[in-house]
């Protein structure tokens, strides 16, 4: 009873709804910019050349934000899930 509780008061369905744009889009650019830091860390460890990491670490940037932007929205139409 007592975790059924706490359960009920830190449910997050107190907003219940689809997540907004803006919101998508700052979790997209936040977790880009972690993504992108690491691309560009690990090519130029690979590589060793610092101008070749953030050239495919640039590239990336936007692909990635992109597809993550599509994948988020699109999993924000499934009912599966959520209450």
């Amino acid at each position: 009873m007592i975790i059924d509780k706490i359960v009920q008061t830190r449910s997050y369905s107190s907003s219940p709804g689809k997540e907004k744009i803006t919101r998508s889009i700052l979790k997209t650019l936040s977790w880009r910019i972690i993504g992108t830091l690491d691309t560009v860390l690990i090519t130029f460890l690979i590589v060793g050349e610092l101008s070749t990491a953030i050239s495919v670490g640039g590239v990336e940037l936007i692909t990635k934000m992109v597809l993550y932007f599509l994948h988020e929205r699109a999993w924000n139409n499934i009912k599966w899930g959520n209450e």
